[in-house]
């Protein structure tokens, strides 16, 4: 699979490889996830060192075939996105869920346009915790995890604000007086379902819900991201 004209990337993760080079993980807009091999691009004389970042727009061209391609042009398209702090982890935590649950070369053109919002809410938001999860339903929806927020499961009746549902994977919502900690409030389904989350409450029972429906994709291996900022500011959340 090689890239005929110039693709828009970012890249998710890099590692050096021999004395020169790096191997990247690339989220591209046309391919998918895209692992490169940059070849001297750790070079003294390569006008790419500073270029092939995470959270920096780019243009790769690559050709190949096989599991790793070789990256054969590169241009920014802009200065990278200015992520610091408690948004930087945030966005680390979500180039590596990308990395983590989507296959290799499976085209997701709306996923990166909702990788690209990320971002951009990323660099301008106090609060990073509505855009996590806003991305993380929309990798649920990309990968084919359909769940209905606005109808019971059990009678096919609309989801009553003011009712109690209990999430029950592979079939969905149904009404439940049971308080654990797959109920959720109807509104809070709503919310869900919207992307739209006006009180604190909503925003923690959307992060309730991505934790239950992300974990059997992440399996028992912990995330990179999230051991780095606890180990970092061990008294703070990134709300991941």
């Amino acid at each position: 699979m090689s890239a005929e004209g110039l693709q828009r990337c970012f890249v998710l993760h890099r590692r050096p490889y021999s004395e020169s080079s790096l191997i990247l993980d690339v989220f591209s807009e046309e391919f998918g996830r895209v692992t490169l091999m940059s070849k001297g691009a750790r070079s003294k004389r390569s006008n790419l060192k500073g270029a092939l970042q995470p959270f920096t727009p780019l243009l790769l061209k690559w050709s190949g075939g096989g599991s790793m391609k070789t990256l054969r042009q590169a241009e920014p398209i802009s200065l990278g996105l200015p992520l610091t702090g408690i948004n930087l982890y945030s966005g680390m935590y979500v180039n590596e869920l990308i990395g983590r649950v989507l296959m290799a070369e499976v085209p997701m053109p709306a996923l990166f346009h909702d990788y690209l919002h990320a971002l951009t809410e990323l660099a301008q938001a106090d609060n990073p915790e509505p855009a996590l999860r806003r991305f993380e339903l929309a990798l649920l929806q990309a990968m084919g995890y359909g769940v209905d927020f606005l109808n019971c499961a059990g009678s096919g009746e609309p989801i009553d604000p003011k009712m109690t549902y209990r999430y029950r994977e592979q079939k969905g919502f149904i009404a439940s007086v049971r308080n654990d900690n797959l109920t959720f409030m109807g509104d809070e389904l709503i919310a869900i379902s919207e992307r739209r989350f006006i009180t604190k409450e909503q925003l923690k029972a959307a992060k309730r819900f991505t934790r239950i429906a992300l974990k059997p994709y992440l399996g028992g291996k912990p995330l990179k991201s999230r051991e780095l900022f606890i180990s970092m500011v061990p008294k703070r959340s990134i709300g991941k």
